[in-house]
């Protein structure tokens, strides 16, 4: 009788570990998030994430992209026991309020507002440790903002090499005829000149409100930054991400040996699991519903467990 009731019990058991509340919490006018708490006594440590490129929200959502991915890692690590917060972009802030000046806005910008959020929380004295996780743009903004600042440091799908690097690549495979023109560009830029641009069909990367907040985040060196960090270190990547592969993880990982690195089969970008093909992984951005790489989040869990 006793065994059968330490059976009906167990799952009640479980269950209450996999608990947790949200609340919205503010850290100024502009940096609003979603706290994601777990219901334990104990001190927890607190997961900050920073979301990638472009005007994308706390839950990695952004116009043409719905995939939830930040939400859905925020929640499996709230249910294993680890705060979370994730936050806005400033830029959301700034559509929300109708006042946007792209030429006012500098990655520099983002950089502070991750330094404010982390201070936002160390002063509360809260949490155990103060854990940063940047996705793709965000890796670079957690880089910069680690040293002095958090107790560990996870690189999600980051770039190894600096942004025009990266873009140049990328539009090299898929209009080979635009490199010479991307190039030039980019040449121009890292002189810390803007231009007018000529050719509209390259607005989307070079229109001329948007050339400042380039030259500033192409001054950035990811491997020469994450050599600065002294803190505990996990580098991951998924093998089915087409927008940032996993060389660009063991650049990484080349600049800080010490640094943990792991490669999740099958994950993308937004760390859904992709078993077909290259049409399958673009049609998983807009889907919420699919769950996040259970080896992922295993990965991003154990570390912050480890500290």
């Amino acid at each position: 009788m006793k065994k059968l009731l330490l059976i009906l019990l167990l799952p009640i058991g479980l269950a209450a570990q996999n608990t947790f509340k949200t609340a919205e919490v503010d850290v100024n006018a502009t940096l609003k998030g979603t706290l994601y708490t777990p219901d334990v006594t104990k001190k927890t440590p607190l997961l900050i994430l920073f979301s990638g490129s472009g005007p994308t929200d706390r839950d990695g959502n952004q116009p043409g992209v719905k995939s939830d991915n930040l939400k859905l890692l925020a929640e499996a690590s709230a249910k294993q026991g680890i705060a979370v917060y994730s936050f806005d972009k400033r830029i959301i802030a700034m559509i929300n309020s109708g006042n946007i000046d792209e030429t006012k806005l500098s990655f520099d910008d983002y950089v502070k507002d991750a330094k404010d959020v982390i201070t936002f929380f160390k002063n509360q004295k809260k949490y155990s440790k103060i854990v940063l996780g940047g996705h793709s743009e965000g890796s670079l903004v957690a880089i910069l903002a680690t040293t002095g600042y958090a107790d560990a440091l996870i690189s999600i799908a980051g770039p190894g090499r600096s942004i025009d690097k990266i873009i140049t690549e990328q539009v090299a495979k898929q209009a080979p005829n635009l490199q010479p023109e991307i190039e030039k560009y980019f040449g121009i830029l890292k002189k810390g000149e803007t231009f007018k641009l000529e050719d509209q069909t390259l607005a989307m990367l070079f229109r001329e409100s948007v050339q400042p907040y380039m030259i500033s985040w192409m001054k950035y060196d990811p491997v020469a930054e994450i050599k600065k960090i002294k803190v505990p270190t996990l580098i991951i990547n998924g093998s089915k991400d087409i927008q940032v592969g996993e060389s660009e993880a063991q650049l990484l990982k080349a600049a800080k040996p010490d640094a943990k690195i792991v490669i999740v089969p099958d994950m993308n970008h937004i760390f859904k699991t992709i078993k077909g093909d290259e049409s399958e992984n673009y049609e998983s951005y807009n889907k919420p519903e699919l769950p996040i790489s259970e080896a992922f989040v295993s990965a991003v869990n154990s570390f912050i467990k480890t500290l």
